[in-house]
């Protein structure tokens, strides 16, 4: 399984982006799909999930801004961000697995202006 994250870039605070991830192979839609991020000189964190039912979950940091999803038909998990603050800026990655995060992707990066 190879996931390819994307839609990373530069934006103001209060601004949005959306990130995506394109997976490859058959199982996508068994798969449990997450997103971290990685800011500089902090340890990798959990943003939120989505489970193959389709139960979705987040970090305290991004609930009520943040949305993710899924497109079985498109194997690709998606991240809505919304009213972005500064602190958000970090390096995303995506990743997924049967019942852990086993795979991930490279990571796509995420600037948030003041």
């Amino acid at each position: 399984v190879q996931l390819q994250a994307s839609g990373g870039g530069v934006v103001q605070a209060g601004g949005s982006l959306r990130l995506s991830c394109a997976a490859s192979g058959r199982t996508f839609s068994s798969f449990l799909m997450g997103w971290f991020r990685q800011a500089p000189g902090k340890e990798r964190e959990f943003v939120a999930g989505i489970n193959r039912g389709g139960s979705t979950f987040y970090a305290d940091s991004v609930k009520g801004r943040f949305t993710i999803s899924r497109d079985n038909a498109k194997n690709t998990v998606y991240l809505q961000m919304n009213s972005l603050k500064p602190e958000d800026t970090a390096v995303y990655y995506c990743a997924g697995g049967t019942a852990s995060y086993d795979y991930w992707g490279l990571g796509t990066q995420v600037t948030v202006s003041s």
